[in-house]
């Protein structure tokens, strides 16, 4: 494969589409309409179309937070980490995971504005002077996400703006339309010169470093939104690593939920190939291993601690209200992905694509899972009657928030080269090298 067939065959992506794209397209656009509809009821009626009754005034609302936040984190595991550690297989999902990284993290940040009762005052949660004289509480871990996702926001663009870099002057050289004047100002004239190719290099790997340890460090901040306070399942020492696990694993399934759409929309088997999948599906393996083992000690600590409280939540959980949840969750998460062992499904498409489904849904019912039950059966026997029930608009909201989602993704796959150019003539060079029996160049 030459390199101008890899420049051709990744740049027909940007032509225009087929009809199986807009279908999807309008799809997601009829679902984000919703719930942007869902959204505007809300605001102008009011909070109490939630469904939130007191003492379960976190819901569906912070679980998509956390659901999207850890969306997020396979995009940079994937980009930065597997590129650290040199393993060439990530450079066709690389882009896409990067993206979807992006797009995620914006979504996530639009649900603790939702979740308030008046949305236009967000900047309120922003310390900075003001006339009021009011001061955001800084031992607060909901201020900590403020920080984290912003820091993690900022980082995750640039990443992703700097590996599109030479692509998009790639695309500005045989784009014809309207979006030549756009990737000609976005390519900050690039020329590809020795010079600025060793800029790019040093400057990529600096960036996949700094990004590597937010992986670890955002979503354990969001973790502590639970474990810094007192509340029978939250106060636990686990749940940092427990959500990075948690997060990294519903990453990997909502790339693969992804990937193999988009694969065949526009006609990329040659790149995206089962091998690339097949590997994916192995750390989404490992990583249900670590979930499934991290559900075992939250049982296990429970029991061994001693406290009604704490046993009687996870009691609760297992055989209360909720348990129709907990037996979902604990199938979807722990049960399905051990079909991942067998070779055969691990190479088959359709199978991964089905798995990575339940996997989704099994990780956002873990989220509100935690948050309801533990909300539902806290210290004051009083407060265990009401039970919490999503209403229309929640789920009217939900949907709007995966049609968002989703139109962000093929609008940007439809305007940017999906699959890094550079770097997949990049690992071709080196295979060329190796069947030759030399050793390919390091990086």
């Amino acid at each position: 494969m030459s390199f101008a067939t890899i420049n051709d065959d990744i740049l027909r992506t940007l032509r225009p589409p087929g009809a199986l794209y807009y279908a999807g397209l309008a799809l997601a656009l009829v679902a984000l309409s919703i719930g942007v509809l869902a959204f505007l009821y809300q605001a102008r009626t009011g909070m109490g179309v939630a469904g939130y009754e007191h003492p379960i005034l976190w819901g569906v609302y912070i679980t998509n937070f956390v659901f999207w936040v850890g969306i997020a984190h396979s995009g940079t595991l994937i980009s930065a980490v597997l590129f650290l550690f040199r393993a060439t297989w990530r450079t066709a999902v690389a882009r896409a995971a990067e993206a979807m990284t992006v797009i995620a993290v914006a979504t996530a940040g639009l649900f603790p504005i939702i979740h308030i009762g008046r949305p236009w005052f967000f900047y309120w949660l922003i310390p900075y002077p003001n006339e009021r004289g009011l001061w955001v509480n800084f031992r607060s871990p909901l201020v900590w996400d403020l920080f984290a996702i912003g820091t993690y926001l900022t980082v995750s663009v640039m990443f992703l703006y700097l590996g599109l870099l030479p692509d998009i002057a790639a695309a500005r050289d045989t784009i014809t339309d309207w979006r030549r004047r756009v990737y000609r100002v976005l390519s900050l004239g690039w020329l590809g010169t020795d010079r600025q190719w060793r800029h790019y290099m040093a400057l990529y790997g600096f960036f996949a470093a700094l990004a590597t340890p937010l992986v670890v460090s955002v979503h354990s901040v969001v973790s502590w939104d639970f474990a810094m306070s007192i509340l029978p399942g939250w106060h636990s020492t686990i749940f940092a690593p427990y959500f990075v696990a948690g997060a990294i694993f519903s990453g990997l399934a909502m790339v693969i939920t992804l990937l193999v759409p988009m694969r065949r929309i526009f006609k990329l088997e040659s790149y995206i190939t089962v091998h690339h999948f097949e590997n994916l599906a192995k750390l989404m393996l490992m990583t249900s291993l670590i979930v499934s083992y991290a559900y075992v000690v939250e049982f296990f600590i429970a029991w061994y601690s001693g406290s009604p409280f704490e046993q009687g939540t996870f009691y609760d959980r297992m055989f209360g209200q909720y348990w129709a949840y907990s037996w979902t969750m604990f199938t979807c998460n722990v049960g399905v992905p051990l079909l991942l062992f067998s070779k055969a499904i691990r190479t088959n498409l359709r199978a991964l694509f089905v798995i990575s489904i339940f996997v989704n849904i099994g990780m956002w019912l873990e989220r509100y899972v935690i948050i309801v039950s533990s909300l539902s059966h806290d210290f004051d026997p009083a407060n265990w009657s009401g039970v919490y029930s999503p209403t229309w608009v929640e789920a009217a909201i939900t949907l709007g928030a995966f049609g968002l989602f989703f139109t962000l993704f093929l609008l940007f796959v439809k305007n940017f080269p999906a699959i890094s150019i550079t770097e997949m003539k990049e690992t071709m060079a080196q295979s060329t090298k190796a069947d030759r029996g030399a050793w390919p160049d390091p990086v």
